[in-house]
């Protein structure tokens, strides 16, 4: 996804946005971090819930629009972590406790 492409997501959202404004802000940044890092790390750090929100917010599929592993996925501890099991979604789901989840080096 390149930048023009983000962009028109992007203001396609805000024209549709009825809600609070941190929550419009939270979604965008999502998209943003994702592009960066990949849609694994986002479901690494968010509960599921909150992505479908985001997602619903901008029109997007995470999994469909973003890279899995993004050229910044490696400094995610969570994802370091998460690589190196056999069951990525055990872990995206809490079933498998990773440390650090959230952190990024």
């Amino acid at each position: 996804m390149n930048q023009q492409e983000t962009n028109k997501i992007i203001e396609k959202a805000i024209k549709n946005f009825r809600g609070q404004v941190p929550t419009l802000e939270s979604a965008i940044g999502a998209l943003h971090v994702g592009r960066k890092f990949g849609w694994k790390v986002l479901y690494i750090v968010h509960d599921l819930r909150t992505l479908k929100k985001y997602e619903d917010i901008l029109g997007i599929n995470f999994k469909g629009t973003l890279e899995e592993a993004g050229p910044l996925a490696h400094k995610s501890q969570g994802y370091q972590a998460i690589s190196k099991l056999s069951n990525f979604w055990k872990a995206v789901k809490g079933e498998t406790p990773i440390k650090g989840r959230k952190d990024i080096e």
